[in-house]
């Protein structure tokens, strides 16, 4: 496995009021930690660093960023400080809770609540095969609410996928890590290499960004879905626009699940943003019927809580 192309902080480094603990995650675009504030709480802290523009060698604390490199970067921070600024004001039990932003070392720093469970990937890859169709409709309607917060507040997520879908020790999801800065930033800077996760970026994102709307979110929730009843991703939405390899779930997966289920799966995964359901509330609504049609909640729906907890407590 090659080395990541950034350091990041070391273990016990102090960020402004937060002690750094140790490394979460990496991508392409930032680096996440673990730390600390000065009563000892733990939150998320997510650093603007992307690998296309910035360089952080070992025992350094500031990238070097080139100087032709210099003004895509600086957008790409701005938006990132603009990002942390909107979700600062989403204040919703389904999407992460951003609790402070601020500028250091050269860049930009975005704290949020730290979240214990795992995500949605990690159950998928350890059930595959084997999840009720009733674990996947109560993690998604539940998702779909903070999903149409979002989207109340004239955001699209553009990076929703089951790494970031997390499952609380409660069983309730959260959605995580926005990809609304780096999509701005590769908007107006063509410099940058595209960010999308194979899969579960809709076609627009791609080539046609002009069409994006909810639509889009939309489809990426049809691809987590998808991986839900297969265990994988759905082919790549660019290599489905010139040959549409995608296998009908209403096909191979009939019996599994019920045909109302996977019929909305293939309705979000129409290549054709205009053909897909158009708001999270249409989506939702159709989620929540039962089998025979009726746009009455199911009986399992009405205890959303308990059941997830019976589902994340067998995993």
């Amino acid at each position: 496995m090659p080395p990541q192309a950034n350091c990041a902080l070391p273990p016990g480094f102090q960020l402004d009021q937060y002690r750094i603990e140790r490394q979460l995650s990496l991508g392409g675009f930032s680096i996440v930690y673990l730390a600390f504030d000065a009563t000892g709480t733990p939150v998320a802290i997510k650093e603007y660093l992307p690998n296309s523009l910035a360089l952080r060698q070992d025992g350094e604390t500031e990238p070097q960023v080139a100087d032709e490199n210099q003004p895509a970067f600086r957008h790409g921070m701005k938006c990132f400080f603009e990002e942390g600024r909107a979700l600062a004001k989403l204040m919703h039990p389904n999407v992460v809770r951003v609790l402070n932003f601020f500028r250091a070392n050269g860049t930009v720093y975005m704290v949020m609540q730290f979240e214990r469970g795992r995500t949605l990937h990690d159950y998928i890859h350890r059930h595959r095969g084997e999840i009720r169709e009733t674990f996947i409709r109560a993690v998604f309607a539940r998702m779909l609410n903070g999903l149409r917060e979002v989207h109340a507040h004239k955001l699209l997520h553009l990076d929703i996928k089951p790494s970031n879908v997390y499952l609380r020790t409660d069983g309730t999801p959260v959605l995580l890590d926005f990809g609304a800065s780096r999509q701005t930033l590769m908007s107006d800077q063509p410099v940058l290499k595209p960010m999308y996760t194979p899969g579960y970026a809709s076609p627009e994102q791609y080539d046609r960004r002009e069409l994006l709307g909810p639509w889009s979110d939309i489809y990426s929730v049809g691809a987590s879905l998808y991986a839900c009843v297969t265990g994988s991703a759905p082919p790549r939405a660019d290599e489905r626009l010139e040959h549409d390899s995608l296998a009908a779930v209403s096909r191979t997966h009939a019996g599994q699940y019920s045909p109302q289920l996977l019929g909305l799966v293939e309705w979000c995964l129409r290549l054709d943003p205009l053909a897909r359901p158009q708001s999270v509330y249409a989506l939702q609504k159709a989620l929540v019927q039962n089998q025979a049609g009726d746009t009455r909640p199911s009986p399992w729906f009405t205890d959303l809580g308990t059941r997830l907890r019976s589902f994340i407590g067998r995993g």
